[in-house]
């Protein structure tokens, strides 16, 4: 009897144990996800489980949260016998990456214009159709101080997929069947006709014409890795000058404008000094509010004559002799500036980096996140040409820094003055978009998931880029932008009917029948490409990519906290 009672309860508590978790798997990750999905999206998820063909694995996954377990393999960022590096993994730890690359190792110098897939006369007559339709404003340039003030970018040091030409990547992506009608006779995907395939009956996915785990080279887009900088030009290492001041001093901020929250629509207004108005409260616990500043005597001066500060001294134009990609910081992957005017001297500066492959990261060495495609990006918002924030991506949302909270490097103009370039970091596999190096967790607890950035290769965007001017439509919104769009002079003939695409820059989520996919704690191997520039809220009125917002004052903050807590 005494046997019977203790076998009772040793089966009572392994009953418990399971229980509990099948609720870790299950209810955590529901909890957990800052992005909950819709009735739509649930179901959606419910047709994915039932594409497996396995009863056991659908009951699994509905159940336990286990979904597709036997085809958990390791994942590596390259495979083996090509010359894309060695891979080394700690357990229980992410993966760690080690380069080992020389110049012989099959690194090509060779640069690829995708962008010359459209025809000239094509993108001449869409800038003719934009003038007589009213639509986007004509600007002959960008302006000199949004490329003075551009970003400098570390890619991490063991980085395996490297920035990308779009124009490239289309070139290895096919589309349905059924979507293939609608690009007019033409036989190729291109930049120029990619809008062509918004009149499908559904959402179109790019999707790549071989197997991504067989690791293509244009998947790692070796070309795009920046060319070395000169130790001596590295960004400054003063630790009060990389990181700022301790903010939480009380400074001088004189009368200013809302600069923060303006659209056409709500252009800014001046304001008192927060401190002496009742009604704005503390900056750093209200959300939305202003951040405390730092003004020059220059910049007092340009704000009070309401004029734009006379910019900074562009750097030397490149001549015949100098090629482009001798450059220091120079990549052939191009980055995409999209340039929105809001009005009353407000301009906001997208930055757009694009990859061909996002590598998620591990957790107890499993894979989670990967997808074909990757768009992340950074904005720096301008009052008269003066840099006052920047927002940078962070996987669905991201952060938003005053000026003068973020690491500077200081570069030299033609004419030996001084000028300021915000340094950001990407992290490794992901490209999401930090303020600082070392580790960065999100989503789980513990620590279990996290990106990981570091000082590796420093990129240059200003020296290839692809610029823009957009302009928003009234009736914009964020699940529905509308707009216009026009190429800058620096670039007159580029096309624009990639901007315009509804659809997905790669493949759908695998199905759970397919043996690269898994799901595990609510986190999928393979999830769906992303949505193009024209869905990363460019009409935003406040800093950030979601409508809460908090401008921090320090990157030590911003490294304590999430941008969805």
């Amino acid at each position: 009897m005494k046997m019977r009672t203790i076998h009772i309860k040793r089966g009572l508590l392994a009953l418990l144990f399971f229980l509990s978790i099948v609720l870790t798997l299950t209810v955590l990750p529901r909890i957990l996800n800052p992005t909950p999905p819709d009735a739509k999206e649930r179901k959606r998820d419910s047709k994915w489980v039932n594409s497996s063909p396995y009863f056991f694995d659908r009951q699994a996954c509905r159940w336990l949260g286990l979904c597709g377990i036997q085809h958990i393999k390791w994942d590596a960022p390259a495979r083996s016998g090509n010359k894309h590096g060695e891979l080394k993994m700690m357990k229980g730890e992410l993966i760690k990456l080690v380069m080992g690359w020389t110049e012989e190792d099959g690194q090509e110098k060779t640069t690829v214009d995708g962008w010359e897939e459209a025809p000239n006369e094509e993108a001449r007559v869409q800038m003719g159709d934009l003038k007589r339709r009213g639509g986007a404003k004509i600007m002959d340039e960008v302006p000199d101080y949004v490329l003075q003030h551009a970003p400098l970018v570390h890619l991490y040091s063991g980085e395996h997929f490297w920035p990308s030409d779009i124009g490239e990547h289309v070139k290895h992506m096919m589309v349905p069947e059924e979507a293939v009608v609608l690009l007019n006779g033409s036989d190729s995907l291109n930049l120029g006709n990619l809008a062509d395939l918004n009149g499908a009956d559904k959402a179109v996915f790019l999707t790549s014409d071989v197997d991504v785990e067989s690791r293509p080279k244009w998947l790692h887009s070796r070309d795009g890795i920046p060319v070395p900088y000169p130790e001596d030009e590295n960004p400054i290492e003063d630790d009060e000058e990389r990181w700022g001041k301790d903010e939480d001093k009380e400074e001088d901020v004189e009368d200013g404008t809302t600069w923060w929250d303006v659209d056409p629509e709500h252009p800014p207004h001046r304001i008192s000094d927060p401190r002496k108005t009742k009604n704005l409260g503390n900056s750093k616990k209200v959300w939305g509010t202003r951040p405390m500043v730092r003004r020059t005597q220059r910049e007092k001066r340009t704000l009070r004559e309401g004029v734009a500060q006379q910019p900074l001294s562009a750097p030397a134009p490149e001549d015949d002799k100098n090629k482009p990609d001798e450059a220091s910081g120079y990549s052939n992957g191009p980055a995409i500036l999209v340039l929105v005017d809001k009005g009353a001297g407000i301009v906001d500066a997208f930055w757009f980096f694009f990859y061909s492959y996002n590598l998620g990261q591990t957790v107890l060495g499993i894979r989670f996140g990967n997808h074909v495609g990757d768009w992340e990006h950074c904005m720096i918002r301008f009052e008269h040409g003066i840099p006052r924030a920047m927002f940078l991506s962070e996987h669905a949302g991201g952060k938003a820094y005053a000026w003068g909270a973020m690491e500077k490097a200081i570069r030299e103009g033609k004419n030996g003055e001084k000028i300021e370039r915000p340094v950001i970091y990407s992290a490794v596999g992901s490209h999401a978009m930090y303020a600082s190096p070392g580790l960065h967790p999100y989503v789980l607890p513990f620590k279990l998931l996290k990106d990981v950035t570091d000082k590796g290769p420093l990129w240059d965007p200003s020296l290839n880029n692809l610029a823009f001017w957009y302009s928003p439509a009234p009736e914009s919104t964020l699940m529905a932008p509308a707009g216009e769009i026009s190429p800058a002079s620096s670039n007159a003939d580029a096309p624009t009917s990639w901007f315009h695409f509804e659809g997905f820059w790669g493949d759908d989520v695998y199905p759970l029948s397919d043996r690269r996919q898994w799901r595990l704690f609510g986190e999928y191997h393979y999830i769906t490409g992303p949505a193009g520039p024209k869905y990363k809220f460019l009409e935003r009125r406040k800093m950030c990519q979601t409508e809460r917002c908090r401008i921090l004052n320090s990157i030590r903050e911003g490294d304590q906290i999430s941008w969805y807590s």
